[in-house]
């Protein structure tokens, strides 16, 4: 390896989850590592503009959403004064901790961090212009950890009044009327955050149902839930047309369960999903191929066509998570320093950070019922659950998928307060490949939510101490 202070054995462009988490591991094994971002710190979309901002947002709309439901078991308070500005400043408190700290881990590790937009010279190659200027970097390998940006439909107006999933983080005001254009998660998540604050907040989704691609049983406890929250959801219903005019937006639905007439709204929030950053400048100078939706072609290893180039994350394909690009990073990594590693998990977890929040992982029942796989299902209802009762909060289910030769458990889904959390037991169950009798015969502490998991295990043999359901014969 040469001296030059210009050449490094590794180049991570993007400084997300999967970028600094892939930097940080190569700085442990003794490469000399430079990672490229345009931010002042590491952090990506993730810590400035989605994951720790939006839950951030969540956690205050859920003590506003507490503080008004405690009425039900006797405690009365106050309606809730909000400071938007007071709001908006912790959230950014927040942001900034966390991505001042990852700046500090970067030079611990003696990780030279490079502040600035990358262009691929060639393969082995990288440009950076920022505040001090432009600087060329050649490097062995370079991992592609470009991420993603928000979707927009087309023939949209152009108006400050439509928000995507970064400006509506910003929270400049609770609109009276917001309408949000999508039922996935982070249309549901953001929309939760300005109801709590006061919005009279409307759903439109094309699909027949809220989170597409989520099993119907695990959605079905927010969709009541959310059905009371919302003002209005418009279910199998598209925006056919939407115009500015004075005050707000004017939009035309249509779809079975489109509203008469036109509807004005002082805002619309569009959440249509994510496009892969793959417009990486200079990668028509390498090999590296993309498919039909703009992803980077990578193998189980993440290399690209182009032998010295990875790519990880978002840019690399689904499921656009922060947790699966931090374990791609890391299995990059070892690949590079020369270990005979792929990256083949088991489960990667899902989590939908509404109220109540959904999370599964492994084999879904809809993705078996696609496949003809035979599975058998057990579900914990939550409203035999003792912890779930003290909290008052008997909206949630657990679920455990099943091999019903093997009693294998290859999938597991929770609905309810902190199912993001439980959902972390669901992985290991399935990543090691345990049966329903382990979980079962797991001792669970009491009270809890995770007994709900346990209960699940037990329902399968028909063995549950908290409901009665026996086997069917």
């Amino acid at each position: 390896m040469s001296e030059n202070p210009d050449s490094v054995q590794l180049a991570v462009i993007g400084g997300g989850p999967g970028g600094y988490a892939a930097a940080f591991l190569a700085a442990d094994l003794g490469m000399k590592v430079a990672l490229i971002d345009v931010e002042a710190n590491p952090g990506g979309v993730c810590l400035y503009r989605g994951c720790i901002p939006s839950k951030a947002l969540l956690h205050a709309a859920r003590v506003l959403t507490e503080s008004r439901e405690a009425s039900h078991f006797g405690i009365q308070f106050q309606p809730p004064q909000i400071d938007i500005n007071r709001l908006r400043a912790w959230k950014e408190e927040v942001v900034g901790k966390m991505t001042g700290g990852l700046g500090q881990l970067s030079r611990q590790r003696k990780v030279e961090y490079i502040r600035g937009r990358a262009t691929l010279v060639d393969a082995k190659t990288v440009s950076v212009v920022g505040p001090s200027g432009e600087r060329r970097l050649t490097f062995e390998h370079a991992i592609l950890a470009t991420g993603s940006f928000p979707a927009m439909l087309p023939g949209l107006p152009k108006s400050d009044r439509i928000l995507d999933s970064t400006s509506a983080l910003d929270i400049a005001s609770a609109p009276k009327t917001l309408l949000v254009v999508g039922g996935g998660y982070i249309g549901l998540e953001l929309g939760t955050v300005y109801a709590a604050l006061g919005s009279e907040v409307s759903v439109v989704e094309m699909l027949d149902g809220l989170l597409p691609g989520a099993d119907r049983d695990l959605v079905l406890p927010l969709a009541k839930r959310v059905e009371k929250i919302f003002h209005k959801i418009m279910l199998s219903t598209k925006v056919a047309e939407m115009k500015e005019v004075k005050g707000g937006l004017r939009v035309k639905f249509e779809g079975s369960n489109a509203p008469e007439g036109e509807q004005v709204y002082e805002k619309v929030l569009v959440s249509v999903g994510r496009k892969p950053n793959s417009a990486i400048p200079g990668v028509e100078r390498t090999r590296v191929e993309k498919d039909a939706k703009g992803f980077i072609k990578i193998d189980p290893q993440r290399r690209t066509a182009e032998p010295s180039l990875f790519a990880i994350g978002d840019v690399a394909g689904e499921p656009m998570l922060a947790h699966k690009a931090t374990h791609e990073g890391r299995t990059a990594v070892e690949v590079i320093h020369g270990k005979n590693v792929v990256f083949d998990p088991r489960a990667i977890p899902a989590v939908v950070f509404t109220d109540p929040e959904v999370a599964w992982c492994g084999l879904t029942e809809t993705q078996a019922a696609q496949e003809n796989r035979p599975v058998k299902v057990a579900r914990f209802p939550w409203g035999a659950s003792g912890r779930a009762t003290t909290l008052d909060r008997n909206d949630g289910v657990t679920k455990l998928v099943i091999d019903p030769e093997s009693e294998q458990v290859l999938g597991v889904g929770v609905t309810g307060v902190g199912a993001g959390e439980l959902i972390a037991e669901g992985v290991l169950a399935v990543e090691m490949s345990a049966l329903a009798a382990d979980v079962a015969l797991s001792v669970h502490p009491h009270p809890t939510l995770s007994e709900t998991v346990m209960g699940a295990a037990e329902v399968f043999y028909g063995q549950a101490t908290d409901i009665y359901r026996p086997l069917k014969k």
